[in-house]
């Protein structure tokens, strides 16, 4: 495959891969997102929105999972309870800030949302929350991957004429690294 036709993938896809991508896993397709804008194929605004979009979907739906169907998806799943009462312990003590900033907090991404569906947390103040907080994790891992791609971009002018196999070995790379942080997720109780 050429580098237009990668460019053509890219361009075409990449917004909804990354607003998929961010709806299931989230920093690395982000990053990676971030790198692509650097490198032009995207937007840094687009990427940004596109993973914003992601996030708040995903932790929306994890959200009213625990508030319309949480009692009953915790009693087939009696192995997530540590994880949510170490999630409500987080709530009690520091509620507005760990709601802003729990996709910070690594392996409480679903956890939380969900854990504030079962509290007593008015949606209508979960949502602007919840919408803060996407647009930092959106902003921060975003630009993130923008800066990195511009260190990176600089070894990638040395191998120019490898733009295409080097693209294409990171592509396989996150794949790769997804797959088997999912492989590893499906061996672990079931996330919330």
């Amino acid at each position: 495959m050429s580098l237009i036709e990668y460019q053509g993938i890219i361009v075409t896809y990449g917004y909804l891969a990354i607003m998929l991508g961010t709806f299931l896993e989230g920093e690395m397709i982000l990053v990676l997102g971030g790198f692509l804008a650097h490198q032009g194929y995207l937007s840094l605004p687009g990427v940004i929105i596109a993973a914003f979009v992601g996030s708040m979907l995903t932790d929306q739906m994890f959200f009213l999972l625990g508030r319309f169907r949480g009692r009953p998806f915790l009693r087939k799943r009696p192995a997530l309870l540590n994880r949510i009462a170490r999630a409500d312990n987080l709530l009690t003590r520091h509620r507005v800030p760990v709601t802003l900033g729990f996709r910070f907090l690594y392996g409480m991404r679903t956890v939380i949302p969900f854990a504030l569906g079962l509290s007593s947390i008015r949606l209508a103040l979960f949502v602007p929350l919840n919408a803060i907080g996407a647009l930092i994790w959106a902003s921060a891992g975003g630009s993130l991957g923008f800066v990195f791609g511009r260190s990176l971009s600089r070894a990638i002018q040395e191998l120019g004429r490898h733009e295409a196999e080097v693209f294409a070995s990171l592509a396989v790379a996150a794949l790769l690294l997804w797959a088997v942080l999912l492989m590893r997720a499906r061996r672990k109780p079931p996330p919330i």
